[in-house]
């Protein structure tokens, strides 16, 4: 209850974002007017693009960005999040709530909807759990649209951690040592006097909340490895991974490919919660990124996790195949539609040293949570841009903290069900158990 009269509260100084916003955008100017295409910037022909994953906010960047460049968007999502803020933008010109991805129905309504809608292009934006249930849904698809996304068997491996460092591994490109797990009985038995590490156990399945729990091991005795390793959900069904704990700069990565070639990218430094993107230009990074997706000939989307060492050797630490936040810096680039659609587009990527993108209300709040921090999130919210708020497409931002959000704690509240972070970029509740 305070969580949602804390966001109430920001109505007035949201309105005046919005106003301010608006005006520095032109009175009278058409809202995210479509610019004319050209084949520089557009496919020849206007598409209807299909966007699942609607609640978040690349969702909506992407839309925006499909329908600056003349395309009709179509957004959809499931029922619990059918009040995201999202569907009111100008750039969705349609909006359908559908069954949940791990749902048998699913395939079904996009199916439906792609028939109804006249859809050419499907875009998932995918969210951990539901990134396979699209690639299973897009075998119904591919004979009536064209999905960007990757095939079923490619998408198991690279989203498995210990099969992708495998893959990687298999081309020479580096990664740490990693084992996988299937019983605790393993973890207890490995050998860490001959390879002290330290290393770090992870789940193989998505786990929102232990995925943030880097404890070393082996613990100082092993009483006490053993202990932490009972508390894990190890088994066949959920298996883990024991990874060489690295230690230096961690860098993420977006890039959308096809038939092998990197289209879009960015870089960024990254860190757990990271709510804060700025590019970077990093030539290892890109190379070994290149060197895979053209390896293993992938169209599709996928975003990698590196770690750099003090002798600035990268090390890929997951692929995660999905849309990453970081295409928050192409906002505003509407060739990036082109890239997405088109072959034998040119390749973008946002300019390093432009702004960075943040989420005003997450630096606000942790600014007052942690006062030392507030002098750098001061400095990143008067030289970034708000990855939400545009002045030409205002009802997104409005409604993602007055309705969308306080929607998803209301459902908490009245369901009892626990969270323990409320994500303004993904547009959801943490939760244990969640997606």
């Amino acid at each position: 209850m305070a969580t949602i009269a804390l966001l109430e509260a920001t109505l007035p100084l949201n309105l005046t974002l919005v106003g301010v916003a608006v005006v520095r955008r032109g009175l009278g100017a058409r809202p995210l007017a479509p610019r004319p295409t050209s084949a520089s910037t557009s496919t020849s022909a206007r598409q209807t693009v299909l966007i699942s994953g609607g609640k978040m906010t690349k969702a909506l960047v992407l839309a925006r960005l499909f329908h600056a460049a003349g395309h009709r968007v179509v957004l959809v999502e499931t029922a619990r999040y059918r009040l995201t803020g999202h569907r009111f933008s100008n750039a969705v010109d349609a909006f359908h709530v559908v069954p949940d991805p791990t749902s048998p129905d699913y395939a079904d309504a996009l199916l439906r909807i792609v028939e109804d809608e006249g859809v050419d292009v499907w875009v998932p934006v995918s969210s951990p759990a539901s990134s396979l249930p699209e690639a299973q849904a897009a075998e119904r698809l591919e004979e009536h649209c064209e999905v960007v996304h990757l095939d079923t068997d490619t998408l198991r491996r690279v989203d498995d951690k210990h099969a992708f460092a495998e893959m990687a591994a298999a081309i020479d490109l580096p990664v740490p040592a990693t084992h996988r797990i299937t019983d605790p009985q393993q973890v207890l038995d490995f050998d860490f006097a001959s390879h002290p590490g330290p290393w770090v156990l992870k789940s193989i399945p998505y786990d929102p909340v232990r995925r943030l729990d880097l404890t070393p091991l082996p613990r100082p005795t092993p009483a006490e490895t053993a202990a932490f390793v009972a508390d894990l959900p190890i088994s066949p069904e959920q298996p883990w991974i024991l990874q060489e704990l690295l230690v230096g700069t961690e860098w993420c990565t977006h890039g959308t490919a096809r038939a092998g070639r990197v289209q879009v990218w960015a870089c960024c430094r990254s860190s757990a919660w990271q709510l804060t993107y700025e590019q970077v230009e990093h030539p290892a990074i890109r190379a070994w990124v290149e060197a895979f997706v053209a390896a293993y000939d992938l169209t599709g989307q996928v975003s990698f996790d590196f770690m750099e060492d003090a002798d600035g050797v990268v090390r890929a630490i997951e692929c995660n195949p999905r849309t990453h936040s970081a295409i928050t810096l192409l906002a505003g680039r509407p060739e990036v539609a082109a890239a997405y659609l088109d072959d034998d587009a040119e390749p973008v990527a946002p300019p390093v040293g432009g702004r960075p993108t943040y989420w005003l209300h997450h630096e606000l709040w942790q600014a007052l949570r942690h006062p030392a921090t507030a002098p750098g999130r001061l400095r990143t919210i008067a030289r970034g841009t708000e990855a939400v708020l545009d002045g030409r497409d205002p009802l997104p931002f409005l409604a993602l903290h007055h309705l969308h959000l306080p929607s998803l704690l209301w459902q908490n509240l009245r369901t009892g069900r626990p969270w323990t972070k409320v994500d303004v970029n993904i547009g959801k509740l943490v939760e244990p158990g969640g997606d």
